[in-house]
């Protein structure tokens, strides 16, 4: 076996090792609120664009609704978000933030926050691996299409 092919040295196993990381990075901070990281980013896509209909969250989240749907189901039972069939297109599901999760966003960002500090993150390492992990996942889907 060459060096090249042993698991240490593959990209893809040091990016779903980091993607597994950040997940549990993420978890500290979010624990207090019951809530999971895959549910953190919904909320954040919320955040930023409230009232979406399900397939643009979708697509933002780059997420299909048969994985979106049961993620939306939990938060909506804890009172995080509500699914909406508006009156004028019933076929339409629009998710809408709660009151609460409007209540709760500087709570959950302060939390996020925190913990950032208290890690050894260099943020300029971390907006370039940013920049180059977003040039790989555009290379990606670009080879994948």
């Amino acid at each position: 076996m060459t060096d090249e092919m042993q698991l240490a040295n593959q990209l893809c196993f040091s990016v779903y090792n980091a993607s597994r990381l950040f997940s549990k990075f993420y978890q500290q901070a979010l624990t207090p609120f019951e809530l999971t990281y895959p549910q953190y980013l919904v909320l954040l896509a919320l955040w930023q664009r409230d009232d979406q209909p399900l397939h643009e969250l979708g697509t933002e989240l780059k997420l299909s609704s048969n994985t979106l749907t049961p993620l939306l189901k939990r938060l909506e039972k804890a009172g995080w978000i509500n699914r909406v069939r508006p009156a004028n297109d019933r076929r339409q599901l629009h998710v809408q933030l709660t009151q609460m999760a409007h209540q709760k966003q500087s709570e959950i960002y302060a939390a996020i926050s925190a913990c950032v500090s208290h890690e050894q993150l260099d943020i300029a390492k971390y907006e370039q691996a940013l920049a180059i992990n977003n040039e790989l996942v555009t290379a990606l889907e670009a080879t994948i299409a």
